[in-house]
């Protein structure tokens, strides 16, 4: 189990006051509405300002294909193994070439019999979503049949591995690797972020690792480099995606951007979603930040 029974009510109750209690903050929900109306595509957003407890949605509570923001149920499932006892973080491994799988990452790069460990494999996961790690530490993690349970127990129920799953075969077909909404991915980040996955101490752990990220050129570069944040993002060539938590100098902000169907399949930095990612990001930003407002340099090439 990831959390005891008592846990799970406790959780429950304050998922239910929490809903209750929250605002919509419509002049945020109207800067964004205005943003996308041009979007040729399908897009979902969710913004949650923790300490106001207001939130901004649009289609926030669709589901969207998570492309490789499935890595983040991905970390639960491993770290749940490692709370009881199953892994260790300075587990070694050996490295195989018959795991090499194209798309990003490194470990694809690796010579036969490297050894690595697992502490590494979640870096690399994380930090460049590594896809030979990832397939890799989702098998450790015992599969969707194994992650999908745990994000059920955490109230997220449209949260889903659909890769190598068995029973989700045509799901797959639809959604690809795995699936979610902004809402759902931008909680469990905020679950993360209040040390609710498993415990607090597992859950900072997680929160450490997802600090680092190489593909930090989509809403990480609208947010000053001084403020710490956790992210993943995820693409595809008609979807792209983003989850954010923002340690904000006003308080913590999460955001999730998620799109599909996309007309624009290009893979550049001026991909439609890409850049439309970036000016929700900044107009996110510069609302719960009105005293430190922030422009983005120009990309450095």
């Amino acid at each position: 189990m990831i959390l005891r029974f008592n846990s799970i009510i406790v959780l429950f109750l304050l998922t239910f006051a929490t809903a209750h209690a929250q605002k919509v903050d419509l002049k945020l929900e109207q800067k964004l509405k205005k943003e996308i109306a041009d979007f040729r595509g399908d897009i979902g957003i969710y913004v949650h300002q923790l300490k106001s407890n207001k939130i901004a949605a649009v289609n926030a509570d669709t589901t969207f294909p998570t492309a490789s923001i499935v890595k983040v149920p991905i970390l639960v499932g491993v770290f749940q193994k490692v709370a009881q006892g199953e892994l260790k973080l300075e587990q070694p491994f050996q490295y195989s070439d018959k795991r090499a799988y194209g798309g990003s990452g490194l470990m694809q790069f690796y010579k036969d019999s490297a050894q690595t460990d697992l502490s590494t494999m979640i870096s690399l996961m994380l930090t460049y979503s590594d896809n030979v790690t990832s397939i890799w530490l989702q098998e450790l993690a015992g599969g969707g049949a194994q992650i999908n349970p745990l994000m059920n127990q955490l109230g997220l129920t449209q949260t889903k591995v659909n890769s190598r799953t068995k029973g989700r075969e045509k799901i797959w077909e639809e959604y690809g690797w795995g699936q979610t909404t902004p809402r759902e991915m931008a909680k469990l980040f905020t679950l993360i972020r209040n040390g609710q996955v498993i415990d607090q101490r597992h859950s900072d752990k997680m929160y450490r690792y997802l600090k680092n990220q190489f593909y930090n050129g989509r809403s990480l570069s609208q947010i000053p480099s001084w403020v710490n944040t956790i992210a993943k993002t995820g693409s595809v060539d008609r979807a792209r995606g983003e989850v954010v938590l923002v340690n904000a100098p006003s308080g913590d902000y999460v955001f999730c951007i998620l799109t599909k169907n996309n007309e624009d399949a290009s893979w550049t930095d001026k991909n439609e979603a890409e850049e439309l990612t970036r000016r929700l990001s900044s107009i996110i930003w510069n609302h719960f930040e009105p005293k430190h407002p922030f422009q983005s340099f120009a990309p450095i090439k």
